[in-house]
Order: C-alpha cells, then structure tokens, then sequence
C-alpha cells in the first residue's frame, strides 16, 4: 500500500506542475498575440511608441507578423522549444529597444522569464537536461 501512496504523489505534483506550465504559457502566448495583432492592425498607441522608440512606422507589420509568428511555434507541442528560442531574441531586441531609450526595460525581461518557467514546468525533457547540466 506504501508503494501507492509514494508513487501517487510525484503524479499529482507533475500534473499541478503541468498545469501551471501551461497556465504561464497561455497568458504569456496571449499577450504576445495580442501584442503582435496590434502590430498587424497598426492602432495609434502602436504607431505613437514606435516614433517614441525610434522605429520607422514601415516597419511595424513586419513586426507583429514576426511576433506572431514566433508566438504560433511556441504554442505547436513539437516546435515549443524552438519557438521559445525565438521569442527569447525577439524579447532581447524589445530590452535593448528600451535601454537604447532610457526606459524602463523590466517588462519584456519578465515576459521572457514567465515564457521560460511555463516550458520548463510543463517540459519534463527541460527539466532533465537543465538538471544534468547543473
């Protein structure tokens, strides 16, 4: 009866670490979407901090496309990985966008870290390889 009891509570605290995981993933992945859709339908906030940040209006489309398309391979199980590389350097560039501006540059850092800490909850292999390495 133990050896019930002590391999049921590893399941249970890898389906609540899933679960989290997939919570992070989902309203990190919502943002961006919403984020790059805004890009797409080029609303005035968007085209005020794009002045603001130094970025030609042109090339704001371009922008959002990249955003959601990098943001579609994250959500996709078998590219989740890869998505979450890129999405790490199209946040790098919103970080150096922001220091480059003298503005707070704390936001995009934080959604990088949220991304990061959703895959590695609910990405056992993540959490194999990371915990080798250390």
């Amino acid at each position: 009866m133990e050896h019930v009891l002590t391999s049921a509570a590893p399941a249970a605290l890898s389906n609540k670490l899933i679960w989290t995981g997939r919570i992070l993933t989902g309203l990190t992945a919502a943002f961006l979407l919403l984020d790059g859709a805004m890009k797409l339908v080029l609303i005035a906030p968007v085209l005020d901090a794009c002045n603001r940040l130094g970025y030609d209006p042109g090339i704001v489309r371009a922008l959002g496309l990249l955003l959601v398309t990098c943001t579609v391979v994250h959500i996709i199980p078998r590219t989740q990985v890869v998505g979450a590389l890129l999405l790490t350097g199209y946040l790098g560039g919103a970080t150096a966008t922001h220091v480059r501006v003298g503005d707070p540059c704390w936001f995009p850092v934080v959604m990088g870290v949220i991304l990061w800490a959703g895959l590695y909850l609910r990405e056992p292999r993540l959490r194999t390889l990371l915990a080798s390495a250390a």
